[in-house]
């Protein structure tokens, strides 16, 4: 779990529940910047519930690394999670993958 270096130019976060999560996005957005070059995908698979404060990172993140021609993914993103996407209108601002190989996938431009 954690952050990790998947490939030369891929960071994959293994985020946790909140609070924790908080601190994760904090020091993801810390690496990119530190980097620029790199595409970041956020792993949601134990991440139940949201907060606004989280939101407003993983939009700091996204507008970072777009900036940067560059992409994040989220993958195994929980239902409730999706649900806070949706009601906050958020859903389709940023890209979805179902699992760690789709959004690898997804970056790699395989369909």
């Amino acid at each position: 779990m954690g952050i990790q270096n998947w490939t030369e130019d891929i960071i994959l976060v293994e985020l946790h529940r909140e609070p924790r999560m908080e601190g994760e996005l904090t020091t993801t957005v810390d690496i990119v910047n530190d980097r620029d070059d790199c595409d970041v995908v956020l792993d949601f698979s134990e991440v139940d519930i949201i907060t606004s404060s989280s939101l407003s990172k993983l939009l700091k993140l996204r507008k970072l690394l777009e900036d940067c021609g560059r992409r994040l993914i989220f993958c195994s993103v929980q239902d409730l999670t999706r649900k806070a996407f949706k009601i906050t209108g958020l859903e389709g601002i940023f890209e979805v993958a179902d699992d760690k190989s789709a959004a690898s996938a997804v970056l790699q431009g395989v369909n």
